[in-house]
């Protein structure tokens, strides 16, 4: 390293390189004998000692030779220093702890995800050791699931989360914080025997919550006369011109006349001067549904401020286990750590039921299903407190992009078709399902991150309770008329707002009204509805999610959030960035999108760039954005008809072939009407995005190939299935069926 460095170093810094070589080279050696020695029957040397080597040469001397060679060749002397003297102290550094025979918490960049080794080596019985931010779990064999691709899903949830505090927090100061009232129902109280309420609230709110109810004081003698209507009432002037009815036989009573406004304004100042200061927010309580290792639960309690409790539910007994080993690791470190850590409550149990007995006490609920949440979305909208956050992931991305319609329908209540805007579709049947679940208990949502990533959906939404905005939530859905010859598609929305104002008193009110189909229906010889576009017939999907699925100013906060914050903060930073950009700039009143060269594959031409088609749909009149989902596809207020005018007048450019336009494709049918809107080809500022302007990556790409979900975990137990029961019919396709299995 010395011979391949030293044209760029000057006399002072090889002197000091070469000290530097040797010393490390020393301490390899002198650990390498140590390792040897501990472990003389193992043939093979230890992993920590490749890690080293790997870290010290590939990372250090190599950047310097290979990847800041030109930099430091081209510099001046003064920062070519500079740049050797940080390099030469971070070996320093590393030398004195491989010395003690200490390894260090050294970073690495795995694509786009930094990680930490862990300073603790993992106990005996443990394959190794899962480093993500601050969390460290255990890990072994198959033993209990983790899913390393959802390391951004994670980085996300504690962005928004951090979001949800601060809105949380400045509500409570502006006195709009809604205080949660819990309904009659018969979910409505924790039950006694629960050991998780004691984590959630204070003694004396227990010994309230679960207070018998009073004895009704008994009537008096005279109380039960006026009851009974035994005694007669009289009309009574108290005053001249002041009337009352009032018992015979009774002193008449003088009516205390009402305060005027000045003397309301005066007792109410007194009564503020007199109140004592408000009652300090409490800390968020968090609810992990599926909790798997621990590792989202871990990160939450380590990273997040201003945390209560945090109760890391499962099913599984072995993951349950493992929650709990993974929090005495992490204690170890110190004790702040275990601090943080104890506030975990491990609770083995179906996340429905908790759920359903802890209505309205937890200020995040996060759901991270292995496949669909659809069975849990019925109690989980009754967790979260007034305002509270609930976070929902899907992985059965097959069954929301359309590829089994029937499956989606019976799990979501929406048929998905199988479409180009696939993808945007499947987040917006989640938010469907989780308004249809919220409905059922006079709940209703308000989405403000919406988002598909790689391979699965995650939505975060605010939860509350109204009667009159369930009976709007209608009009948030839509059915979706898709065409099956070309990409065109249309909305009816299923229901609809009208504001009336009453005949006598002219106050305005709301009706609540079905959803009217367009004007512009067109249907066949058959009867059946057809696309204006190019004849074929139309499939219909739905109802999804057709309101806005981001809160702009919630992600943008998160955003500038996630920009300031380091690596070690977010291992998925530069990812997380990129996605919350995209979510930033979408337009928030156009739901599901068009795909470019799904358009010009239909009409059999070369598509044009990105940008002109977006300038184009500009000069035209209409607003454009991009897809956090798709690059390559366009979301616009423009119908549809505007987008296919503008193919047109491209294709007059760049015809197709005659043999195309002659057959009966839905492309050569599009071509033949001549187009209405005339396309402007001048490029305009606004065809290129924000992040496109300030050359920012929008689509990272993934660190490795098969970037996707891993096997389910089989909690140590075999895949084996039993061979059925006696009490089965005894028939020979039973008996085949049983010997496979």
């Amino acid at each position: 390293m010395y011979a391949r460095t030293r044209n760029i170093l000057g006399r002072r810094e090889k002197n000091i390189f070469f000290e530097l070589t040797t010393t490390t080279l020393e301490a390899l050696l002198t650990r390498r004998g140590n390792n040897n020695r501990a472990s003389s029957s193992k043939t093979t040397k230890p992993k920590s000692e490749k890690l080293v080597v790997v870290f010290f040469s590939g990372e250090r001397i190599c950047d310097l030779r290979f990847g800041r060679r030109r930099a430091l060749l081209g510099a001046p002397p003064t920062s070519r220093r500079n740049t050797f003297a940080s390099l030469a102290e971070e070996t320093r550094t590393t030398v004195s702890a491989m010395k003690d025979g200490r390894l260090g918490e050294t970073k690495r960049n795995d694509g786009f995800f930094s990680t930490k080794r862990p300073t603790l080596p993992p106990p005996p019985g443990f394959d190794e050791v899962v480093v993500e931010g601050q969390g460290k779990v255990l890990q072994r064999e198959n033993e209990v699931f983790y899913n390393r691709p959802q390391v951004v899903n994670r980085d996300l949830s504690l962005a928004m989360i951090r979001e949800f505090q601060k809105r949380r927090k400045e509500e409570y100061e502006n006195e709009t914080y809604q205080k949660t009232r819990r309904g009659k129902g018969m979910y409505n109280k924790v039950p006694k025997e629960s050991k998780i309420i004691e984590y959630l609230v204070s003694e004396e709110e227990r010994e309230r919550m679960f207070a018998s109810k009073k004895e009704v004081p008994k009537k008096s003698e005279n109380d039960a006369k006026k009851d009974d209507g035994t005694k007669q009432k009289e009309w009574i002037e108290v005053k001249p011109g002041t009337f009352r009815w009032q018992f015979v036989g009774e002193e008449v009573k003088e009516t205390i006349p009402k305060p005027t406004k000045e003397e309301e304004k005066k007792k109410e100042e007194e009564e503020t001067e007199i109140k004592t200061e408000k009652t300090p927010l409490e800390p968020i309580t968090i609810l992990e549904g599926m909790c798997a290792t621990g590792l989202r639960a871990i990160r939450y309690a380590r990273e997040l401020d201003d945390v209560k409790c945090i109760v890391a539910n499962d099913l599984d007994p072995t993951a349950a286990l493992a929650v709990e080993n993974n929090k005495r690791y992490n204690a170890l470190e110190s004790e702040e750590v275990k601090a943080r850590v104890d506030k975990i409550v491990t609770n083995c149990g179906d996340v429905r039921v908790v759920a359903l007995q802890h209505e309205k006490c937890f200020d995040v609920v996060d759901l991270d299903p292995y496949g669909t949440p659809s069975q849990q979305l019925e109690s989980a909208v009754l967790a979260p407190v007034e305002g509270g956050l609930l976070c929902v992931t899907a992985t059965d991305m097959s069954v929301l992009c359309g590829n089994n319609g029937e499956v989606g329908w019976t799990k979501y209540a929406s048929y998905p078709l199988k479409a180009k805007y696939c993808h945007e579709q499947s987040t917006r049947i989640l938010l469907a399902a989780i308004q249809s679940a919220a409905v059922k208990n006079r709940r209703y949502i308000v989405p403000v991150l919406s988002t598909q990533i790689d391979f699965y959906a995650r939505v975060y939404v605010r939860v509350y309770s109204s009667a009159v905005n369930c009976k709007s939530a209608a009009s948030n859905l839509s059915y979706v008329f898709q065409c099956v010859g070309c990409d065109s598609f249309e909305l009816q929305p299923l229901g609809r707002l009208e504001e009336k104002s009453h005949e006598r008193t002219g106050k305005t009110y709301t009706r609540f009204m079905p959803g009217k189909l367009s004007a512009t229906v067109e249907h066949n010889e058959h009867g059946d509805r057809r696309c204006h576009n190019c004849g074929w017939g139309m499939n219909v999907g739905g109802p999804i999610w057709s309101a806005p699925v981001h809160d702009k100013q919630w992600v943008e906060s998160a955003l500038k959030d996630v920009k300031e914050s380091s690596d070690e903060r977010y291992p998925g930073k530069e990812k997380v960035r990129a996605l919350l950009t995209n979510c930033s700039e979408e337009l928030s009143d156009s739901p599901l999108h068009y795909c470019l060269h799904s358009m010009a594959g239909t009409l059999k031409i070369t598509p044009p760039t990105l940008a002109l088609f977006r300038s184009a749909i500009i000069n035209a009149g209409y607003k454009v954005s991009g897809v956090h989902c798709n690059q390559l596809a366009v979301k616009t207020n423009a119908p549809s008809n505007v987008l296919w005018d503008i193919m047109k007048c491209w294709e007059k450019e760049h015809p197709a072939q005659e043999d195309f336009k002659n057959s009966k494709s839905p492309g050569a049918s599009i071509l033949k009407k001549e187009p209405i809107v005339q396309a402007k080809w001048t490029r305009v500022h606004g065809a290129f995005s924000k992040a496109q302007m300030a050359g920012e990556t929008r689509f990272p790409t993934n660190p490795e190939e098969n970037w996707g979900p891993k096997n389910r975990a089989t909690g140590g137990r075999s895949n084996k299935r039993e061979i059925a029961s006696c009490t089965a019919p005894n028939t020979k396709n039973h008996r085949k069926q049983a010997k496979k299995k």
